[in-house]
């Protein structure tokens, strides 16, 4: 067995350099981010690595949209499976809009008259939401009808992507760079009731299965299969049962606050992964139970050093 490497700070120390101290460390949360870090890095660098990113919770509105838009526009992410509501986010920062800091510590009926929402200490103004849905239905009308006939979430999303003018858009730079976003669960946001509006009167419809085929072509077109997941729920979920064609993924890092003990999904452990195939080997993950607006900067900031 090996010690146990006391970690050793000193001035001035890179993300990388911190990093590599918890992985030599290797126990505990320590060991475990500084492990993460080694995979994520390994991903990145190996050209061999077709790279997943899976993103549930308020992750765009916490601050992550330009880390999100640097890793498409670099090409470490080679696809992106998200919620609708990080979609909605990132569309209505595009608008002009942003998300403003709050507190948890507030009257929740005084926000309500002063139409704002609150997620978290996050707030945003219901304005913002009010131009999108006009926005999106101008946006709808201009993607050609046959395409509208019968789309994916990944089509249809670069069609968006498309008309946004924002450098810092994922959406834009996603569609720029020709990296596929797959929303699993987009009927479930404001832009996908919006959606659901705009085809009681107008052409529209989305096929999820469109988009399975999409990821499951990028499973076997992959030499090896990484993933990044952040938080869980669906997309964690999407993403690891196609990789069940495959055999599993050659490598995985979880980021979640959830636990396994009652038995859902986003607390499951990547180990419990490997018996329904969806990760190949142990000593190729690592589970971090952190909040990923924490340790997520960290292991990107390290691993691109």
């Amino acid at each position: 067995m090996k010690k146990v490497e006391h970690i050793k700070l000193k001035p001035g120390m890179t993300a990388k350099e911190l990093a590599e101290e918890m992985r030599r460390a290797g126990v505990l949360g320590a060991g475990k981010l500084g492990k993460a870090t080694e995979l994520v890095r390994e991903m990145f660098q190996n050209p061999d690595y077709t790279v997943f990113l899976t993103v549930a919770g308020a992750l765009v509105p916490g601050g992550f949209r330009k880390i999100f838009t640097q890793l498409i526009r670099e090409r470490y992410v080679d696809m992106l499976i998200t919620t609708g509501a990080n979609i909605v986010h990132d569309i209505i920062e595009a608008l002009g809009h942003s998300h403003l800091i709050g507190t948890f510590q507030v009257l929740d009926e005084k926000l309500k008259e002063e139409e704002i929402g609150r997620i978290g200490d996050i707030y945003i103004e219901q304005q913002a939401f009010r131009q999108l849905e006009k926005w999106l239905h101008q946006i709808l009308n201009e993607i050609p009808r046959h395409k509208r006939e019968r789309i994916s979430s990944a089509e249809l999303l670069f069609e968006i992507g498309k008309r946004i003018q924002d450098q810092n858009s994922i959406l834009a730079t996603a569609a720029e760079k020709n990296v596929p976003i797959i929303s699993p669960g987009l009927v479930d946001s404001i832009a996908g009731f919006q959606l659901w509006i705009f085809a009681q009167d107008k052409n529209l419809h989305i096929d999820p299965l469109l988009d399975t085929k999409i990821l499951v072509n990028k499973v076997f077109e992959a030499k090896k299969l990484g993933i990044i997941i952040l938080g869980g729920g669906l997309p964690k979920h999407y993403a690891l049962f196609a990789s069940t064609f495959r055999g599993g993924v050659d490598s995985a890092v979880q980021i979640t606050m959830d636990r396994p003990e009652h038995g859902g999904l986003s607390g499951a452990t990547l180990e419990e992964a490997i018996s329904w195939s969806k990760v190949k080997r142990r000593e190729k993950t690592v589970t971090v139970i952190c909040d990923a607006t924490i340790a997520f900067p960290f292991v990107v900031a390290a691993a691109l050093s």
